[in-house]
């Protein structure tokens, strides 16, 4: 299997290829690469819009895979990822319940300590 990078639509894309895409030196895209050289920020956009993913995702990788290393807490990551499928005003109510709950959670300790 030839080794590149996977684009949106899932084809393989060659670091060469890649290159010749966004309008670098092949040696450039190898320091990127090879010796963690941090692409400036236009750099990581053409990246981005090449591979067909956001520069977030560049970045940050895979943030299911970053949540289940975080969160060890299965139900949690369960009731997590249900709550990212509702529309955006369900979840603005419940991130609110769940702030307003933390609040009045560190309240109480703060008094327990006391």
């Amino acid at each position: 299997m030839e080794k590149g990078y996977r684009n949106s639509g899932n084809k393989i894309i060659s670091q060469n290829e890649l290159a010749d895409k966004i309008n670098i030196y092949k040696a450039q895209m190898s320091r990127y690469e090879v010796k963690g050289v941090q692409p400036p920020a236009d750099i990581l956009n053409k990246i981005a819009d090449v591979l067909g993913t956001s520069v977030d995702f560049l970045i940050n990788g895979n943030t299911t895979e970053k949540a289940q290393t975080t969160l060890k807490d299965a139900d949690l990551i369960r009731q997590f990822k249900e709550i990212e499928g509702l529309p955006d005003n369900e979840k603005s109510t419940i991130l609110k319940v769940v702030s307003a709950y933390i609040r009045d959670f560190k309240a109480r300790q703060t008094y327990l300590v006391l």
